[in-house]
């Protein structure tokens, strides 16, 4: 797999039935390693690993409704009370990240309600802070630590 611009994570990795598979921590299962999965498992580590977020505290690939249409969203992270910190979306890394992509997850996030969202291709990470009262998002350098 690809070299992504993430800190080098050890992770369990088998194959079955030709093909390969990742453990995923969240899920407790190994499930099929394509390009999105390897960021998604990259950016779960880089979750917990860098910004101590706790595992208790994530959900991966859940659905949920937007205006009456299943979606599935990569990553949410809650906070302690319940209320969401965080929404991730994930692409592959030859997916290049425009701004339907940024659409994309302010759709997720008019359902969710999260105080953070980021969005990855494993290459490039962008974080914003949500601004409710002004209805826009704002770009932040780098994604908080959990506290």
């Amino acid at each position: 797999m690809q070299k992504l611009n993430f800190s080098p994570y050890n992770f369990r990795l088998k194959s079955s039935k030709n093909k390969r598979l990742i453990f995923d921590d969240i899920r407790k299962k190994f499930v099929v390693l394509q390009p999105e999965e390897w960021v998604r498992q990259h950016c779960l580590q880089f979750l917990i690993q860098a910004k101590k977020y706790p595992k208790s505290l994530i959900n991966v690939e859940k659905e949920l409704l937007v205006n009456g249409l299943k979606k599935r969203y990569d990553i949410v992270v809650y906070n302690s009370d319940g209320s969401i910190r965080l929404v991730v979306e994930c692409k592959a890394p030859h997916i290049s990240i425009h701004q339907d992509t940024f659409d994309q997850i302010a759709r997720y996030n008019l359902a969710l309600k999260a105080n953070y969202l980021m969005i990855t291709n494993g290459l490039n990470h962008y974080y914003c802070i949500m601004d409710y009262e002004h209805e826009r998002y704002q770009f932040l350098k780098e994604l908080p630590e959990y506290k």
